[in-house]
């Protein structure tokens, strides 16, 4: 049974802002995602994937867009922005202190990006918002959702601190498809599911941002497809 538009919003903004929780939250599952990286253990990577802090900036950043919240979109970019820039400093400083073997399989296969990826991050931030606006527990939406996004970047920061300049450039490029991919999915499945705004003027007003942000992530979609194509 799907959740109301109220509970929906309420689920997810109850996740935002960059409170002493959120930051925290961050600094455990990076630590957990960069030692499950550097120690090859899917298990432990996992592990960071239920803790999930980069969960609900994105699915807010797509919420937004579909409802043409503006508040909600600047606090969902604050949150994601900052969630990431402490993610990627805490897991440069980790990489740095740390013995890093970029051969290791949990390494390797986010270096080695494929237009595999594109379809994995489409479908894991559909499952995402799917499980989301059924109820469904947040740890299990995490697992969906943060197979996309916090093993590339607690792995682009443990080889940039590393000094695996090329290494770290192509799990930044998987870690920027999968944001685009995820909130991709995430609009169209809101999109999908009738998610939208109850006034009519505010309907008319999503309508169009739906359709520039579906556009602009599209055209990036395509743009990184290519060269992703030609790696």
């Amino acid at each position: 049974m799907r959740v109301s538009r109220e509970e929906l919003y309420t689920d997810i903004t109850d996740g935002l802002g960059v409170s002493w929780v959120y930051i925290v939250m961050v600094i455990l599952s990076t630590i957990v995602a960069s030692l499950g990286v550097i120690r090859d253990s899917t298990a432990v990577v996992i592990g960071a994937m239920v803790i999930a802090p980069l969960l609900a900036p994105n699915v807010g950043l797509a919420l937004a867009t579909v409802l043409a919240d503006i508040k909600l979109g600047i606090m969902a970019l604050k949150t994601n922005g900052i969630g990431i820039l402490v993610g990627l400093l805490l897991s440069v400083f980790l990489g740095f202190i740390l013995e890093v073997d970029s051969s290791v399989n949990e390494i390797a296969m986010r270096t080695n990006v494929e237009l595999a990826d594109i379809a994995l991050a489409l479908a894991s931030g559909a499952a995402g918002v799917l499980a989301y606006t059924l109820g469904m527990s947040a740890a299990v939406i995490g697992v969906m959702v943060a197979v996309a996004l916090l093993p590339p970047l607690a792995t682009a920061g443990i080889l940039l601190g590393n000094g695996e300049l090329a290494l770290a450039g192509y799990a930044f490029l998987l870690l920027v498809t999968n944001i685009i991919c995820v909130n991709l999915a995430a609009i169209t499945t809101f999109i999908l599911q009738g998610v939208r705004p109850r006034s009519w003027y505010k309907s008319a007003r999503a309508d169009r941002a739906n359709r520039i942000a579906i556009g602009l992530w599209i055209s990036l979609l395509i743009i990184l497809g290519v060269i992703i194509y030609f790696l």
